[in-house]
């Protein structure tokens, strides 16, 4: 049975995201009421992009365990982890580009030297969740092996 958790979101980030998108669409109000056409153009593809991207990003970032994979989400981006492939999870706050919303964050290695970072909003049920599912498919591995 799958679960989603979704990302914990920093308030620091999320008020930087949401003025971002606030600064786009203001920009996209005024090219609107100088009725210039190029102008209008260009305020609106920066407006889809950039409100649109962040948010976005803070309403999609999730994390779905499936019976044998980490689906993690991210905006228009996707990874696939398999939990047989998972060698440690570890607790971290790097502030180093991942598909997290939050600095509280899991550091999951896996297969040949792969790690990716996630900020689930649970975290310690995530993590029991997860163990769970990776203690599972040894377990299956064993019967059928």
């Amino acid at each position: 049975m799958e679960q989603v958790y979704k990302s914990k979101i920093d308030t620091w980030l999320a008020l930087v995201l949401m003025s971002a998108a606030s600064a786009c669409f203001i920009a996209f109000v005024f090219a609107l009421l100088s009725g210039s056409a190029i102008a209008i153009v260009v305020a609106l593809l920066t407006l889809i992009i950039g409100a649109g991207l962040p948010v976005w990003v803070m309403t999609s970032t999730s994390y779905t365990l499936s019976g044998t994979t980490l689906i993690v989400k991210n905006g228009p981006f996707k990874w696939q982890v398999p939990i047989e492939q998972i060698k440690s999870i570890t607790p971290t706050s790097s502030p180093l580009s991942s598909p997290a919303l939050s600095t509280d964050r899991l550091r999951i290695d896996y297969g040949r030297w792969q790690s990716i970072m996630i900020s689930p909003k649970f975290k310690d049920e995530f993590i029991q969740d997860l163990e769970s599912r990776r203690r599972g498919n040894r377990e299956q591995s064993h019967l059928n092996g």
